[in-house]
């Protein structure tokens, strides 16, 4: 449509040209307050390495205006899950920090845990393509510690200045709010075109690290170079990591998107109903520690939280673990107004001069105060600390304390209290002492400058299958991409990480395939960072198998497969009919029908059993709702069972390339996760066993192609 046509002297068009004139995206970048800034991507600090300032009047204008945009949920992390339980550390950690919850393994530290997603609003859907949070609430006996971390170890920038930048990029795009919950989209690729320091942690996105099977199956991690602080006052670099007794596991992008139509709810249901069958989740704390003096042995910074420290360079040293126990009595109240914050530490623990953690240190608090309604937040029961409260702070929103006596500091009148700690009082949180100077500039030191070589590492530490699924997620992201020169900006820069990532993600996006450049040198791989090795201890306790059963089916076969089932590990058996109420089994006994197949789908478990039966497995067989079901457990690589007559069923739908028993006598076959077994009656150790040794292995790449 062409463009109105206005006179001159029409008003509207006065109008229209005082709009452009004052629109901030017509001119140099500005402040509120209308002053030029000549620098947007690096906070002030006190050298290149240095602590932000408190005077960047520009940073702190930027983190305001974005932490008060969204009223009353979460700007990012708006969709989340919660639950209480306790952390217990192994043994003492007095050799590396005084923080009196990681010294007696007798002591149990009440914790609350909120998982979430990032980009989408708290209508959204668990299990888009994102980032997941992992903040856990010590309520320790020294004040309350909050490790506030996520699924991926790294982050998308540098310096907290960019923050509001990047998520303005990812959320939804602005002149029509789409899309939600999701990062497919022109802007979050524009910006990440731009700015390469984002690779490292886009590379975890478009693994399938970013769709985690459950809550209870995701490691998390700290993100940022902390310190610890012993009680003489030397600081040792930590990074910390959750790691899940479960293992690690995730859904696969096809599966993921029938999910969110299933059971949108999918994964805070299942930390829910985990938590109230008793089947309680449970993640092993461990550090990476680094001596101050190795600082600078890296090629890496270690202030830089686009960058991982290497497991095989410093393993991961585990020091406690945390049960989750007890689900919340009320959402809103507990899960929707807890209150993180990076800068609630205990003695003990302490901070580096990493930008984008200085920024946190700010944000958090600022965020709250709008969000919960002003300064008296922390008197809410999730977020009130097991220690006793004393100081001056008084009135405000919503004060619930009736406060007496004097309200300021020093006074005689009220006894001198509460009065500052002694300098000789262990309790005292005192701030590790270094030196700190450097000029006041806008300038990132060279040491933060490379950004291809940790995203390499990842690249060429992952399985053939992982890469297949990463390439055809980087598809899949830029093919919702409508700019073409977006496009072939993001196939430059994965040039720059790797020529046969970046061709085979050209040839799926309509992109020029890219001339080969000098490429970052693939590092050596790191094994801790692939699925292949983060498979836990091989239980399937909590693993959800379908049972597909109906008239006729071999009872007394189908429940000596529970019992082998639940004594293996404590997995959960659902059968599974066209109807709900019961069906007969074949010895004339009525059985409970868990949930009618309709209203399920193979995406919502991690194994199928078809029984045997000849009437049962012929009324599956002609059931489409069934054999789908099986065909797409089959597609997603997913541990697949066949007793009897069912066996049968299997062979006739056409797995192909799997062999299936044919009643030979040869016993229980297995063959890329299929196991099958055509003897009659109830199945033997070995079926039992090998079908358990299939869903413990979550997995099975090897027979299929996976759609996505």
């Amino acid at each position: 449509m062409p463009p109105e046509e206005i006179r001159p002297d029409d008003p509207k068009q006065r109008q229209r040209e005082a709009h452009r004139a004052a629109d901030p995206a017509a001119g140099p970048l500005t402040t509120d307050q209308g002053v030029v800034v000549d620098h947007t991507d690096d906070s002030l600090a006190a050298g290149e390495r240095g602590p932000t300032l408190m005077e960047d009047f520009h940073f702190r204008e930027k983190i305001t205006r974005f932490d008060h945009e969204r009223i009353p949920e979460r700007v990012v992390h708006a969709r989340g899950a919660g639950a209480y339980g306790f952390f217990e550390p192994y043994h003492s950690c007095a050799e590396f920090t005084k923080a009196a919850f990681l010294q007696d393994p007798a002591v149990r530290t009440p914790v609350f845990v909120r998982f979430s997603t990032v980009q989408g609003p708290r209508g959204s859907a668990d299990t888009v393509r994102d980032v997941r949070g992992f903040a856990t609430k010590f309520y320790t006996s020294e004040g309350n510690y909050d490790l506030v971390g996520n699924n991926f170890p790294v982050f998308f920038i540098q310096d907290g200045i960019k923050f509001p930048d990047f998520v303005h990029a990812v959320k939804p795009e602005p002149h029509n709010d789409i899309p939600t919950g999701a990062s497919a989209h022109d802007t979050l690729w524009d910006f990440v075109s731009l700015q390469p320091e984002t690779l490292h942690a886009i590379f975890w996105l478009m693994s399938d690290r970013a769709i985690p099977r459950s809550y209870r199956m995701m490691q998390g991690f700290g993100v940022h170079t902390f310190r610890f602080v012993d009680a003489d006052g030397r600081g040792t670099f930590v990074k910390f990591h959750w790691k899940p007794k479960l293992g690690v596991h995730s859904l696969v992008w096809d599966e993921a998107q029938e999910v969110q139509g299933r059971d949108p709810d999918f994964n805070r249901r299942d930390l829910w109903d985990r938590i109230e069958a008793g089947d309680h989740p449970e993640y092993e704390l461990g550090v990476q520690l680094v001596p101050e003096e190795d600082e600078h042995t890296f090629d890496f910074d270690l202030l830089d939280a686009t960058k991982i420290i290497p497991e095989e360079q410093v393993p991961v040293r585990p020091i406690g673990r945390m049960v989750l126990d007890r689900n919340p009595d009320n959402f809103f109240a507990e899960t929707e107004q807890i209150a993180f914050h990076t800068a609630n530490v205990v003695p003990g623990i302490d901070f580096t001069n990493d930008p984008l953690l200085q920024a946190r240190n700010f944000s958090y608090l600022d965020t709250q105060l709008i969000r919960l309604g002003g300064p008296n937040f922390t008197q809410l029961p999730v977020n009130r600390p097991v220690t006793p409260v004393r100081n001056n702070q008084r009135d405000g929103y919503h004060q619930s304390r009736i406060h007496s006596g004097t309200n300021y500091s020093e006074n005689s009148l009220g006894a001198g209290c509460p009065a500052v700690a002694g300098t000789a009082d262990p309790s005292a949180y005192r701030h590790l002492q270094e030196r700190v100077d450097g000029a006041k500039i806008r300038k990132r030191s060279p040491t933060f400058q490379d950004h291809w070589t940790q995203p390499a590492l990842f690249w060429h530490s992952m399985s053939d299958w992982e890469k297949q699924h990463m390439v055809a997620a980087f598809r899949f992201e830029l093919g919702k991409v409508g700019a073409m020169k977006v496009r072939e900006r993001t196939v430059e820069q994965l040039t720059l990480v790797d020529h046969e990532l970046a061709t085979a993600v050209a040839q799926g996006i309509g992109v020029e395939l890219p001339e080969r450049r000098d490429s970052t040198p693939s590092p050596a791989p790191s094994p801790a960072l692939s699925f292949e090795n983060l498979k836990g201890d091989g239980s399937i306790a909590t693993r959800q198998i379908a049972v597909l059963v109906a008239d006729g089916v071999d009872g007394a076969q189908l429940d000596a497969v529970r019992d082998v089932l639940e004594a293996a590990g404590g997995a959960v058996v659902e059968e599974l009919a066209a109807h709900d109420g019961t069906v007969l089994d074949a010895a004339g006994v009525r059985r409970p029908v868990t949930r009618a197949l309709p209203t399920v789908a193979s995406v919502l478990y991690d194994a199928v059993l078809v029984p045997g039966g000849p009437d049962s497995a012929l009324a599956v067989a002609a059931d489409d709702a069934a054999v789908r079901f099986v065909r797409n457990a089959f597609r997603h690589g997913k541990p697949i069972g066949g007793l009897g007559a069912g066996a049968g069923v299997l062979g006739g739908l056409g797995l192909d390339g799997v062999r299936i028993a044919n009643g030979d006598g040869g016993g229980a076959v297995s063959d890329q996760g299929v196991v099958t077994d055509t003897a009659p009656g109830a199945p033997g150790e070995e079926f039992g066993r090998a079908f358990t040794d299939a869903i413990a292995a979550h997995r099975h790449w090897g027979r299929a192609p996976v759609n996505g």
